[in-house]
C-alpha cells in the first residue's frame, strides 16, 4: 500500500507539495483552517470587483517552469501570461516619475540618462547579478543544506571570491559604492523588501534579485495570482482535502510523527507530516516542548521581517497616473524603514511607511473589476506587530490604527500623483491589517511576508526543512528554506522532496 502524507496548510506550499507527492506515488490529506485554498496567496470578491489579497508580482520564471514541469505540464499551458510594459513605475513626493523598461539595454539607457557614468556600471552590475542568480538557483535554492559538500560545486568554488564578497556586504552598501543618484539606487535596492527586510540589512548577495525584474522582465498572469493557485491546486487533484478544519496537534511515538489530531477531535494517522503552516506556529501550538526544534527562545533572537497594511479600493473612471505596477518611494526613505523595523519614528507617527506600492490590475485584466473603474491594491509597510489590528476585509472590526494607516495611504496617493478627487470616486473599501495575517495564517507576530533575509536567516542560516526530534516531521513553505515568496514555496515543495529522497522514506 503507497504511503499516507498529511499536509498542514493549503497555500502555495502546501499545495505544491501536495502535487509533488502525489507525483511519487503518495496518499496524500491536505488540512487547512481556511475554507479556501491558497492560504496568503487569497482572493477577495466585492461588488463585482475582484482583488489578490497577497502576492501579485510574477517573477522567478524558473521555479513555475520547473514545478509544472515536475507535474508533467508546462507553464504554458497553465497559465495566461503577459510581459509588462511598463515593467513598473516609480513616484516620489514632488510627482517624478520614472518607468522602468526591462532589458538591460533599457536599463542602462535610462541609468545613464539619470547619472552619466551609469550606464556602464549598471550593465556590469546586472551581469553579475545574472551570474549570481544562475549559481544560486543551482546551489542555494533547491536544496536541504543536509551536507556541507551541497555548497562546494564547481561553479560556486570558482565564485568563492565574489560570493564571500557578496555576504560580507549589505545590499545598500554595494549599490552605494556604484551609483550616486539616490532614483538609481532605489531601483536597485527596493527588491528587499521582497525579501521581508530592508537593503541595509540584506547582504549584498540578493543583488541577484534585480535580474529577476530588470533583466527578465516583470509578467503578469491573466486572472491574478488566483489563477496562479488554481493552476497549483489542479496539480494536487487526487489528494484529500480537509478545509475549514485546523489542525491542533502532531502526533507522535517514539521519535516519529503518527499524524495529526483536528480542532474537532479527528486524528488522522500517516506515515509522514509535512507542515506548509507558519514555522513558529507550527513547533509552539502543535508540538509539546519536548519535541520543538525551534522554540520560543529561537524566535526571540529573529527577525520576523515585514508587516502590512493593505487597502482594496474599487475607483471609478480611469487612473492613467498609475502603471500596473507603481511604487511610491520617498526621495529619503530611510525614516521609511526606520518606523517599520527600528520602533516608533517621529516623522512617520502611524506607525507606517510612506514608501509604499499600488497594484492597479486593471491595467491588463479586464476581469478584475466593472468597465469604467480601476482595481487598486495598496500595500503599506508597517512593523510585524498584531497590536496594530484588524482590517475589514474580513469581516472583523477594522482598527483605529489600520483605518488611519489605510486612509492616509489613499490621500497620499491623491497628492503625489495629483488626483485631487481620488477618495471621492472610492466605491469599494476595505483593508487587513497584521491582526487578520496572525489570525487567518497563525503568522508570527502579524508578519506579512515571512521572516526577513538577512545574514543571520538566509541560506542555512534559515534553519532546515526537518524536525530534529521527529524524523518524519518536515516543513515547507515561505517561513523555512530557502525563503519567501511565491516561487521560493514553490522550491520548498521540491526541497522535501529530497530530503524524503535522501532518507529513502519512499
Amino acid at each position: 500500500m503507497s504511503k499516507h502524507v498529511v499536509v498542514i496548510g493549503a497555500g502555495v506550499a502546501g499545495l505544491a507539495t501536495a502535487a509533488l507527492l502525489l507525483r511519487e506515488g503518495m496518499r496524500v490529506t491536505v488540512v487547512d483552517k481556511q475554507r479556501s485554498v491558497g492560504g496568503r496567496a487569497g482572493s477577495l470578491e466585492l461588488d463585482g470587483f475582484r482583488f489578490d489579497t497577497g502576492p501579485s508580482w510574477y517573477l522567478m520564471p524558473e521555479a513555475f517552469d520547473e514545478f509544472f514541469r515536475a507535474c508533467g505540464t508546462t507553464t504554458a499551458r497553465e497559465l495566461d501570461l503577459v510581459d509588462l510594459s511598463p515593467a513598473y513605475r516609480v513616484v516620489n513626493e514632488d510627482g517624478e516619475s520614472i518607468d522602468i523598461d526591462t532589458g538591460v539595454d533599457n536599463v542602462v539607457a535610462l541609468f545613464e540618462s539619470l547619472e552619466p557614468g551609469a550606464g556602464d556600471k549598471v550593465r556590469a552590475y546586472l551581469s553579475r547579478a545574472s551570474d549570481v542568480y544562475a549559481v544560486a538557483l543551482r546551489n542555494f535554492l533547491y536544496t536541504t543544506f543536509s551536507r556541507p559538500t551541497q555548497l562546494l560545486s564547481k561553479d560556486a568554488l570558482t565564485r568563492l571570491g565574489t560570493l564571500a564578497l557578496l555576504l560580507t556586504r549589505s545590499l545598500n552598501a554595494l549599490v552605494a559604492a556604484q551609483f550616486k543618484d539616490y532614483r538609481l539606487r532605489q531601483i536597485l535596492t527596493y527588491p528587499a523588501v521582497f525579501l521581508s527586510t530592508e537593503p541595509k540589512a540584506a547582504p549584498a548577495l540578493y543583488s541577484l534579485m534585480s535580474h529577476t525584474d530588470l533583466v527578465e522582465g516583470v509578467r503578469y498572469p491573466l486572472g491574478g495570482f488566483a489563477a496562479v493557485v488554481d493552476a497549483i491546486a489542479r496539480q494536487a487533484d487526487g489528494a484529500t482535502f480537509e478545509l475549514g478544519t485546523a489542525v491542533a496537534a502532531i502526533t507522535h511515538a517514539e521519535g516519529r510523527a503518527t499524524g495529526v489530531t483536528l480542532d474537532d477531535g479527528r486524528t488522522i494517522p500517516a506515515d509522514a507530516v509535512v507542515s506548509a503552516a507558519d514555522l513558529h506556529h507550527t513547533e509552539t501550538a502543535l508540538l509539546p516542548k519536548e519535541l520543538q526544534t525551534y522554540p520560543e527562545r529561537y524566535f526571540a533572537r529573529r527577525d520576523p521581517g515585514l508587516g502590512t497594511v493593505l487597502v482594496f479600493l474599487g475607483v471609478k473612471g480611469s487612473l492613467p497616473q498609475l502603471a500596473h505596477h507603481t511604487l511610491l518611494f520617498s526621495k529619503d526613505w530611510t525614516p521609511d524603514f526606520k518606523a517599520v523595523y527600528h520602533g516608533p519614528e517621529p516623522t512617520r507617527p502611524l506607525g507606517a511607511s510612506q514608501s509604499i506600492y499600488v497594484s492597479k490590475t486593471s491595467a491588463t485584466d479586464s476581469s478584475v473589476g466593472p468597465e469604467g473603474y480601476e482595481n487598486l491594491f495598496i500595500l503599506v509597510p508597517v512593523p510585524a506587530d498584531e497590536s496594530y489590528g484588524h482590517g475589514d476585509a474580513y469581516g472583523a472590526k477594522e482598527s483605529a490604527r489600520v483605518s488611519a494607516i489605510a486612509n492616509a495611504a489613499v490621500a497620499q496617493l491623491g497628492s503625489w500623483l495629483g488626483i485631487e478627487d481620488l477618495e471621492g470616486r472610492v466605491v469599494v473599501k476595505r483593508t487587513l491589517g497584521p491582526g487578520d495575517f496572525a489570525e487567518q495564517y497563525n503568522s508570527w507576530s502579524g508578519g506579512a511576508v515571512g521572516p526577513a533575509h538577512t545574514l543571520r536567516q538566509s541560506a542555512f542560516f534559515r534553519g532546515r526543512n526537518q524536525s530534529r526530534t521527529l524524523s518524519n516531521l518536515y516543513y515547507a513553505g515561505g517561513t523555512t528554506v530557502p525563503g519567501v515568496g511565491v516561487p521560493m514555496c514553490l522550491i520548498s515543495a521540491h526541497n522535501v522532496l529530497t530530503r524524503m529522497k535522501e532518507q529513502a522514506v519512499y
